[in-house]
């Protein structure tokens, strides 16, 4: 039985934001990409949750 593939959101557009400290593609912290193949699924799931408020652009006041 062949493994399932983990889930991600990358989208092969790497470079860490130095104003968010959040990748720029995905808005995953460099922590959670070193440690992504190792989380479990819930685990990937929860973080994948937060990812479109990190994303979205900032509203102006």
């Amino acid at each position: 039985m062949q493994p399932q593939p983990i889930t991600s959101p990358c989208i092969k557009v790497c470079a860490v934001s130095g104003l968010t400290n959040t990748c720029i593609g995905c808005g995953r912290t460099l922590r959670e990409i070193a440690r992504w193949g190792s989380m479990d699924e819930a685990e990937r799931k929860a973080i994948m949750a937060q990812l479109p408020a990190r994303l979205a652009p900032a509203q102006p006041t």
